[in-house]
């Protein structure tokens, strides 16, 4: 299991200046290395914690033409409709900096737009699939799952990430790398999403976390309690969560220290 830091700041203005560095340092690795960055987005509150990067040094210095774009999750909807995570991410961030269009891979349109839950999620892993027949995305090991190099991710209060809720199956999904849902707890109720093992196969996974609602969930998945799906977050190499002071605010006392 990959050790798990926990870092807590003072606002979420400072928050979003180090999520934007963390997140450029390990461009730049990726980058070097590997000549690609695979970059997974979550919905929520995750898009608006991004801004940093459209500003300097970051706008002028990252390698965006290097960098591929991916779903956690995606509400079955046009990319036009108003819930989706798409829509959310590019008209907050990904039209705002110069990453190539054919380097960002969205829910099938179509099948978004007529609600096809099942057929969108077999697409969308088809879409992996393809992606690392090309060498973008790599794979985890002898597992065979995808292995992106970021994920960003949020959690919802009642300790969901992705569209993984507490008291769903598809929690327990182990051979598919997408699955879907069609009785979603929070609307909308159809929604596509990466499985466990493909969330957990990630080189980093990165978990921002705000306000005092999620405080609760925040310190029971930190505990690893098992019955809340972010507490079975972990990564090939390292997870950091990234709280705000109301989010760790149940945290046992000395666990991490105010940045």
């Amino acid at each position: 299991m990959a050790p798990v830091k926990r870092r807590v700041f003072q606002s979420k203005k400072q928050m979003a200046e180090e999520l934007a560095k963390y997140t450029a340092d390990l461009s730049s690795k990726f980058c070097k290395e590997r000549g690609i960055f695979t970059v997974v987005l979550s919905g929520g509150d995750l898009i608006s914690w991004l801004w940093k990067f459209l500003e300097a040094p970051y706008i002028d210095s990252v390698e965006w033409s290097k960098w591929h774009i991916f779903w956690v999750d995606e509400r079955v909807c046009g990319w036009d409709d108003t819930d989706s995570n798409y829509k959310l991410a590019y008209d907050g961030f990904l039209s705002k900096v110069p990453i190539p269009a054919e380097n960002i891979y969205a829910i099938d349109n179509g099948l978004g737009a007529q609600g096809n839950a099942e057929l969108a999620a077999e697409r969308y892993e088809e879409c992996l699939k393809q992606k690392v027949n090309q060498n973008i995305i790599r794979t985890y090991k002898s597992s065979g799952f995808p292995q992106f190099d970021l994920q960003l991710l949020g959690m919802g209060p009642d300790g969901h990430m992705a569209s993984l809720f507490p008291g769903h199956d598809q929690i327990n999904e182990k051979v598919k790398w997408v699955t879907h849902i069609t009785d979603s707890p929070k609307p909308p109720p159809k929604r596509i999403t990466f499985t466990l093992p493909v969330i957990n196969c990630a080189s980093y996974n990165v978990m921002a976390v705000c306000d005092k609602e999620q405080a609760d969930s925040a310190a029971a998945a930190l505990t690893h309690t098992k019955d809340l799906p972010a507490g079975r977050l972990t990564a090939d190499v390292e997870v950091v969560w990234f709280l705000d002071q109301a989010a760790a605010s149940k945290l046992p006392h000395g666990w991490c220290s105010i940045l």
